[in-house]
């Protein structure tokens, strides 16, 4: 060290062997010369694509950095593509709504994954559209946040993606923003999908759970139970002489033909966890009356009816997700049932019993053999993880 300064001595390796550096470049590989390090053909900023058929979802897919914006670009934006998903922002900009807004948002946890009729992506598209139809609303547009364990194949996790945006694209209600998260292995089981929905009510629309009155009629869209049994019979492996399907469905389309119709409507739901029977009796707790029930006319596909005897389970209680409730002024319920049954998603509609006078809140059936019995809401869990 002289005068202040610092006198450093670099040592520089040779090859004793050197290679012409031109061949080493016809090679497409990092050459060394002399010690110094040398940049290969490879092009700046090249990105190997995902690999969709082999890969799994690891921590860096949720850090923030590149392989989250490759995770986000070629999996997720791809499949939603859309003009206000391409903004690229924190949030999507939107157009202005004329009309009352009505929110929703829902959690899917199902498992399994995938089962028959379905996935967690169309389910989870399905259930916000359908909280947000049965306000009364015409559904706008969908969030979707995704927690992912690490580890989970990027094949699986493309299959519910892209189930996701068909759903989406057939009921014609994009998915405008979302968010991604990765946890440890172990900390999570594969997927959980959260959705929100925006839609706008139409004038002269008024749908709640509190408007039910003491002579309306009770309306339900068609069987009850797929859903449920078709998640329990494939999560526990059973099988039946009949394949029970799941009725994951949106309903919007439904729903705006009978708004269209011009029946006093007064509450529309969709009976999903807790079935049928705790659906009512939230209604009618809301509006304040009771309910009486016709057991002979509330339909169960054999195969579901067979498969709730044989494990003990009432069908009333199972969910659902491609039905609906409706109640109604009795004068109009002929008109609507005819307006339910001419839909698909509604052939089997029928009238199963009407609203009554009771302070109490009882939901009541009268049985296949002529008695009576007690709806009452569901005590425990019947089927964990359905939705």
């Amino acid at each position: 060290m002289r005068g202040g300064e610092c006198e450093i001595q670099y040592q520089v390796r040779t090859d004793p062997h050197p290679q012409p550096f031109s061949r080493l470049r016809e090679k497409g590989v990092n050459a060394q010369l002399q010690g110094i390090n040398v940049m290969s053909t490879v092009k700046p900023n090249y990105a190997r694509a995902l690999d969709i058929k082999n890969g799994r979802v690891d921590m860096s897919h949720g850090s923030g950095g590149r392989a989250m914006a490759q995770l986000i670009n070629e999996l997720f934006a791809a499949a939603f593509n859309n003009e206000y998903l391409a903004q690229g922002n924190d949030g999507a900009l939107l157009p202005a709504a004329s009309g009352r807004l009505v929110m929703a948002t829902d959690s899917h946890v199902v498992s399994p994954l995938f089962f028959a009729g379905g996935d967690i992506g169309c389910l989870s598209v399905h259930g916000t559209i359908n909280d947000v139809a049965v306000m009364g609303a015409k559904p706008l547009y969908l969030s979707a946040s995704f927690i992912l364990e690490e580890g989970y194949p990027l094949a699986d996790l493309k299959r519910i993606v892209e189930s996701m945006a068909q759903a989406s694209r057939e009921a014609g209600v994009p998915v405008v923003t979302g968010d991604t998260k990765v946890v440890e292995q172990g900390k999570g089981d594969g997927v959980f999908i959260t959705t929100t929905g925006v839609g706008v009510v139409r004038d002269g629309i008024n749908l709640s759970g509190d408007l039910a009155q003491p002579g309306d009629k009770i309306l339900l869209s068609g069987t009850i139970g797929d859903h449920g049994m078709a998640i329990l019979s494939q999560r526990e492996g059973l099988t039946f002489s009949a394949p029970i399907v799941s009725d994951t469905a949106a309903l919007h389309g439904l729903i705006a033909t009978m708004l269209d119709s011009g029946a006093k409507l007064r509450v529309l739901r969709d009976p999903t966890r807790g079935g049928l029977a705790t659906t009512l009796n939230e209604i009618a707790k809301q509006s304040g009356v009771g309910m009486m029930l016709q057991e002979s006319a509330i339909a169960v596909n054999q195969p579901v009816e067979a498969a709730c005897e044989f494990l003990g389970l009432d069908p009333l209680y199972v969910a659902n997700e491609g039905k609906l409730i409706a109640i109604c002024a009795p004068e109009d319920a002929p008109r609507l049932l005819e307006v339910m049954r001419a839909h698909p998603l509604a052939g089997a509609a029928s009238i199963i019993g009407e609203v009554t006078e009771d302070s109490h809140g009882f939901v009541q059936m009268t049985t296949k053999l002529g008695g009576r019995r007690v709806v009452d809401w569901l005590a425990g869990e019947q089927l964990p993880r359905i939705c």
